[in-house]
């Protein structure tokens, strides 16, 4: 598993995500990356994001602490009395997410604020910030007990890593169409590298499997009535969201393919929505498929194993035989 904690430990912030900044490659501002397999006729796509959630120096304020807005959806609170890691154009720049006033009993919480040790403006722009740059949080993958692991941005590490496995695996004769493989970019602040796809090739495309985060209720303080997807049990067929809704015949089909492989599948419905919604204004047919994530857009996100292997076997089962 070194390759999947070494994606877990890159950072990319909405915006800055392009995995290829940790080359000596340029990308354009919204572009995808696709690869292509396959023979003629109408092509099907798997869709995956790249970016991680974070945020955006709005300005240096006159102690030297930085102003930020937020670069996606999640809850600051979690980011509170944190390491902070700035994303300069020399490198990156140590800080720390400063904690609320224990004395602050309101229920709206300050704005959150870094420190990068610095007392002044002009202190912090010695260091090299700069309005606009990007700040995340240092994280490292561990291995829990059992096929368990923590990390951060797992969402959608963890897609982008069942993709290159079922790629390293397809037997491209099997094929009856071309399957095209995105990885998106800037998915939580808009969809925006999948909108520049859809409208690219939509017209052209006939189902879109958009492989995105199941936010699951497998949580001690979850009520067990939506969003459960249990970790350790399989793939998700991401079947209702708040952006879009697989036909039932398409979750059939794809809970036959599951069986046929003898591939571990749940059902389930989650909030949020997924890149495959960008495409279904042209008439393609969004079926998500996702995995199980516990405490998604948090410092401990957890995941199983299991349930990579799991998505892997489902994404090169439809590739090969959908």
């Amino acid at each position: 598993m070194s390759k999947r904690s070494s994606g877990t430990s890159c950072n990319g912030s909405q915006g800055h995500d392009d995995p290829r900044t940790h080359s000596s490659a340029r990308t354009a501002r919204h572009e995808s990356h696709r690869r292509r397999a396959g023979c003629a006729g109408a092509a099907g796509r798997e869709l995956w994001s790249l970016g991680e959630i974070g945020f955006r120096i709005d300005s240096i304020l006159a102690d030297g602490s930085l102003a930020l807005r937020n670069r996606g959806g999640f809850f600051p609170s979690l980011f509170e009395a944190q390491p902070a890691l700035i994303h300069g154009d020399r490198g990156d720049i140590p800080g720390i997410f400063l904690p609320r006033d224990s004395g602050l009993t309101r229920r709206t919480p300050p704005p959150l604020r870094v420190s990068v040790g610095a007392t002044t403006r002009a202190g912090a722009e010695s260091l090299g910030v700069a309005i606009g740059q990007t700040i995340t949080m240092p994280k490292q993958y561990v291995r829990l007990a059992g096929t368990r692991a923590t990390g951060r941005s797992f969402d959608d590490r963890m897609g982008c890593a069942a993709l290159i496995l079922a790629l390293r695996r397809l037997d491209r004769a099997k094929l009856k169409h071309p399957v095209i493989f995105v990885f998106s970019v800037r998915e939580e602040i808009g969809l925006e590298g999948a909108a520049a796809v859809a409208r690219q090739l939509g017209t052209t495309v006939r189902r879109v499997h958009a492989i995105d985060t199941f936010v699951s209720a497998d949580s001690p303080l979850e009520l067990p009535n939506f969003a459960v997807a249990p970790l350790g049990a399989g793939a998700v067929a991401r079947a209702l969201d708040n952006s879009s809704i697989t036909p039932p015949a398409y979750v059939d089909s794809l809970a036959q393919i599951a069986r046929a492989r003898n591939i571990a599948l749940q059902i389930g419905t989650t909030n949020g929505g997924n890149d495959g919604s960008t495409f279904t204004p042209y008439g393609v047919v969004d079926v998500a498929m996702g995995w199980p994530l516990r405490y998604s857009h948090s410092p401990a996100e957890v995941i199983d194993l299991r349930d990579l292997v799991s998505l892997a076997d489902l994404i090169r089962a439809v590739a090969e035989d959908w």
